[in-house]
């Protein structure tokens, strides 16, 4: 065998930079001291003398948002900065009448590397639409109103706001479009259920609008999503149909149309967005498009991930449910270990999902265990994959015993005809699991509560092998039969309560580091 040649001078070091840049690591790349500065906000936060102080509380009579920083009360139209020591109002609009009312927003932020049209688009801003079918794009920071656009008339009423591709495409639904009660009654069939407009940001832009129509996709359809360059179809009987989104906007697009231009179209003269004409209906799909795949599962819960791809769906029975299938998406294969069922008997069901990180790993979460699992190929089988777990959470239950059997003062003994659920709220049970993907953490929320007091206590875990790096206990009560929400935003902890009676509250924490000076007094004089 001859001796390979030697490499030459300097290639390894190369290497190295290329796999290194390829990684975000290049020396001299913006993001170098931001992702120091979080590894070094990491430490912080989980070193032990580090608390987190309540230093905010409010209740509002209408639902209360958060999104990145900022606190959103009465329907959008004050907002509030939570960055600052101590929560404060950004702007307050004044209240708005019942046809201005928000139906749904989405936060814009702006591209990277990109030249655009308008010193605000580089700014943070809100999109939020309307009940009157009106899209606002509204500056984050002021609440001014940067762009208006009209949807349509009142052939359909567009309720929800979503995104195909993260801050790049932008997906607005309409919500199921009914006949009304007389032309039902005459026998008139509703064959278009849904519209979609489709439009690109920053700066916005139109792609199109069509419709979901029974005659194209069948009478059985409920409702849409559209996700990832792909429009899911849900049907009643369970099954779920996948369909190429941006195929079907090449395929079946009539016209392309600008926001603010002029347009003849069907016998209609307008400007493109503005009222009363607002967005021509330009994609019309005339033929089945293609299927890519389909599968059948309870109440259509379907999803894809993974690597190699994925896919978790419940076998379409009742009595399946809480049993989860993971199967290849290239040959429908179930994966080696591919059934996990947990076992347990709880009034909440548990759940499952693909791990945010992009690692291609499984959450499975239950009453008082958490699964991370991860796709590997079989031994000396290149072809199988099977699940493994790479780590476990557990509750702590140490003391809660579950006797069958107590004795009496008097020495009787006395047996229990039945067992406590998984989910009994006298036991740490787990009701949130969350990812915070800057500082690389694995959060969770459980909740102990007896009688009408409950305690819930948020803990870090480290996201590559389960360990628990710290836990914040939070001060108010929980209440396990209310609606929570809790955010963890690096420094910040937000904690969002709907309580009955349309009565919500929102708590605000923040790190904290120095906890002498707000715990207690301590003499430095010796």
């Amino acid at each position: 065998r001859g001796r390979a040649a030697s490499r030459a001078p300097g290639a390894h070091n190369i290497c190295c930079l290329l796999t290194r840049r390829a990684h975000g690591f290049y020396a001299r790349d913006a993001g170098v001291a931001h992702r120091k500065n979080l590894g070094l906000l990491r430490k912080i936060i989980c070193q032990e003398s580090t608390k987190f102080k309540n230093v905010w509380t409010t209740h509002s009579a209408s639902p209360i948002a958060y999104e990145r920083g900022r606190i959103y009360l009465d329907n959008y139209q004050c907002c509030i900065s939570s960055i600052a020591q101590e929560p404060r109002i950004l702007y307050q609009k004044p209240k708005c009448s019942k046809s201005e009312k928000i139906e749904d927003a989405l936060l814009l932020e702006c591209p990277l590397g990109e030249m655009l049209p308008s010193a605000s688009d580089y700014k943070s801003s809100l999109i939020v639409l309307t009940v009157q079918n009106w899209l606002l794009r509204l500056s984050a920071d002021s609440g001014e109103i940067l762009e208006k656009i009209y949807l349509a008339g009142a052939c359909c009423k567009f309720r929800y706001l979503s995104w195909d591709t993260p801050q790049e495409i932008m997906v607005v639904k309409s919500a199921q479009n009914k006949l009304p009660a007389a032309a039902r009654q005459a026998g008139i069939q509703q064959s278009v259920l849904f519209y979609l407009a489709v439009f690109q940001v920053l700066p916005l832009s139109f792609i199109g609008m069509l419709e979901i129509n029974k005659k194209i996709f069948g009478n059985s359809v409920t409702d849409v999503a559209v996700s990832n360059g792909i429009l899911i179809v849900m049907h009643s009987m369970g099954l779920v149909r996948l369909y190429n989104f941006q195929a079907i906007l090449e395929q079946f697009m009539e016209q392309p149309f600008d926001l603010g231009h002029e347009f003849n179209w069907n016998g209609q003269v307008g400007v493109v967005g503005k009222y009363p004409f607002g967005l021509p209906y330009n994609i019309k799909i005339t033929d089945t498009p293609p299927l890519l795949f389909e599968a059948s599962s309870l109440e259509n819960a379907f999803q894809i991930g993974g690597y190699p791809w994925h896919y978790i769906i419940t076998p379409n029975k009742k009595k399946h449910k809480g049993v989860f299938h993971i199967c290849s998406l290239k040959d429908n294969a179930l994966a080696k270990n591919g059934i996990q069922d947990m076992k347990c008997c709880s009034l909440e069901p548990d759940w499952i999902y693909f791990h945010p990180d992009m690692s291609g790993r499984i959450i499975h979460v239950g009453p008082n265990l958490i699964k991370i699992l991860k796709l590997k190929e079989v031994k000396n089988n290149a072809d199988q994959v099977e699940i493994a777990e790479d780590f476990t959470i557990v509750a702590n239950r140490e003391n809660c015993v579950n006797n069958t059997v107590t004795v009496t003062a008097s020495g009787r003994v006395v047996k229990t005809r039945f067992n406590l659920l998984d989910d009994d709220p006298e036991q740490e049970t787990f009701k949130i699991v969350d990812y915070e993907d800057e500082l690389d953490l694995l959060s969770t929320v459980a909740v102990t509560q007896i009688g009408a007091d409950g305690k819930a206590h948020l803990d870090f875990h480290c996201n590559e092998h389960g360990i628990l790096l710290k836990s914040i206990p939070l001060l108010e009560s929980w209440d396990v039969t209310y609606s929570h929400e809790v955010y963890f935003d690096k420094d910040l902890v937000l904690h969002i309560e709907q309580k009955p009676n349309r009565r919500f509250s929102c708590y605000v924490y923040q790190m904290v580091c120095d906890t002498a000076k707000d715990d207690e007094y301590v003499d430095r004089s010796s």
